[in-house]
């Protein structure tokens, strides 16, 4: 798998655009990440999965996925080392990372306004 090869199938997805974060490839859907390129370096992607899916991934494909370190693998963040994975296997975990990112528009609570409770009787 190549960087290319990658930045393809994520822009397979309906609504994906590539766009930047910290100096990295990113690919957004549903106004959130769901991947990125090179990081820690241009051998790798990351996909943003839930964490059942994530450790699903690593189990079955340890050659592969590997979590990221610190809070972010703990939340689903997961390298993938591009010459170890295949199409289709890629394709199936963005294909997840694509889903979380609509789902976490629907599962996440809105944020509540400090102002509530604090307004004036008239």
């Amino acid at each position: 798998m190549t960087i290319e090869e990658f930045r393809e199938l994520a822009l397979t997805f309906a609504g994906a655009t590539e766009g930047q974060h910290m100096r990295h490839p990113d690919f957004r859907a549903h106004g959130k990440i769901f991947a990125t390129l090179g990081y820690p370096d241009a051998s790798f992607g990351m996909v943003k999965l839930a964490p059942h899916d994530q450790a699903d991934m690593v189990e079955r494909h340890p050659h592969a996925f590997v979590p990221v370190k610190g809070a972010w693998g703990l939340q689903g963040s997961t390298s993938v080392r591009l010459s170890n994975v295949t199409p289709d296997i890629l394709a199936a975990a963005l294909e997840l990372a694509w889903q979380n990112s609509a789902l976490d528009l629907k599962t996440k609570p809105k944020k509540i306004s400090k102002r509530i409770g604090n307004e004036k009787s008239v």
